[in-house]
């Protein structure tokens, strides 16, 4: 039929080559999905099953990305969220009810905790906190109600290492799923299912974009029963993850074993470094010794990456130790980690229970890709002005 230029603009009879072959995953955007015909019309969010319904459930450049992270952790399958918290608070809310009891470490990722405070316990789910090193001793947290442990190993901020093995056969006794925040060891560093786990996430914010320009998390799940549920969750919430996005982690995860081996070998040098230095206490590195829990990342991990602590020691200043932050040059200040550019910043833990009592004098380190000895220069400057 003939058709004016108007509806030309929406039903274009324009014609290209087929046949386009790249290197790169084709960024395809969409809300509304195309059905043959009038039968085949359905609302389900497994696109493996039943193929693609709606861009809520992902397009395919969003099941590529999922498809690609679940192949490095090896599970099951893999759903990908606008963001690392959107992962942590789905998770929650696919598996905890109320009349719950869930665990979480008191080192874990600040808005994990509250999360949990502000909003589990608002609908009624129990919330309690365990020491980072309890191992198998936290049976001693256990309630007959508990049905989820979270770990974070290592720490936020404070790196502890946890003996996640021991904390999944206390869980797994208990018939509670264990849950971890994977994001330092970019889910390649740490086998999280080889090590008892049963859902596992990243910030893929962090080193998978490893750039600072996307927001993206990851829930990957050991098998079929878990996938299920967190997919009948998401269709409800409605967190739908940017295809733009998921094609620029497309993109970080070709250069990602190169920049962690780079990056590894910058951070553990500058970090021996720092150990040596008379203004500094302590190196929260989980490859050190210094470091709680090391004898873990020493049994369990393959390798470490970029994000580290240092502690100053007790005679230095709150100001003091912000002025440090203040004259580096190299390091920027800055929320989240894993990108190209080093970061510093400072933190405070006093008054907060179940931390190391390190006050003001933690510095969080995120060591990126400029050369190492440029980056001890700008630290041995900082520290310099700071001891005069």
């Amino acid at each position: 039929m003939a058709k004016n230029w108007k509806t030309k603009l929406i039903h274009s009879d324009a014609k290209i080559p087929e046949g386009f072959r790249s290197l790169s995953v084709g960024v395809q955007r969409g809300s509304t999905v195309l059905f043959p015909d009038a039968a085949s019309v359905k609302d389900e969010w497994d696109q493996y099953e039943v193929g693609y319904t709606y861009g809520l459930y992902g397009t395919p450049t969003t099941l590529e990305l999922a498809s690609r992270v679940c192949e490095l952790e090896h599970g099951y399958r893999t759903l990908i969220t606008p963001g690392g918290q959107c992962a942590i608070s789905l998770i929650n809310l696919a598996f905890l009810k109320a009349g719950d009891h869930v665990l979480i470490p008191e080192s874990v990722y600040t808005p994990n905790r509250k999360f949990a405070v502000h909003v589990l316990r608002k609908f009624g789910v129990e919330v309690g906190f365990y020491p980072p090193e309890a191992g198998s001793g936290i049976t001693t947290h256990f309630r007959p109600n508990t049905r989820m442990v979270w770990c974070e190993s290592p720490g936020s901020i404070t790196l502890e290492v946890q003996d996640v093995p021991a904390i999944a056969e206390a869980a797994h006794q208990r018939a509670a799923l264990v849950v971890i925040d994977n994001t330092w060891s970019a889910g390649v560093h740490f086998d999280a299912f080889a090590h008892g786990i049963d859902i596992t996430m990243q910030a893929l914010t962090k080193y998978i974009g490893g750039h600072s320009d996307l927001l993206l998390g990851s829930i990957t799940t050991r098998d079929e029963k878990a996938w299920r549920q967190l997919g009948a969750t998401q269709q409800l919430v409605g967190c739908a993850a940017s295809p733009d996005d998921c094609s620029l982690a497309l993109r970080g995860m070709k250069s990602l074993a190169v920049r962690l081996r780079a990056i590894e070998q910058a951070a553990l040098e500058l970090a021996r470094w720092l150990s040596e230095r008379p203004e500094i206490e302590r190196v929260l590195h989980p490859a050190l010794p210094s470091c709680p829990g090391h004898e873990f990342w020493k049994r369990d991990f393959t390798g470490s990456t970029g994000v580290f602590s240092i502690v100053f020691q007790s005679n230095f200043s709150k100001a003091q130790v912000q002025g440090f932050v203040n004259r580096l040059e190299l390091f920027k200040i800055g929320y989240s980690w894993a990108g190209v550019t080093s970061l510093a910043v400072a933190y405070d833990f006093h008054g907060t229970p179940g931390r190391p009592n390190y006050g003001h004098r933690v510095v969080r380190l995120n060591i990126g890709l400029e050369d190492a000895g440029d980056l001890q220069a700008d630290l041995g400057r900082a520290l310099a002005a700071m001891a005069s």
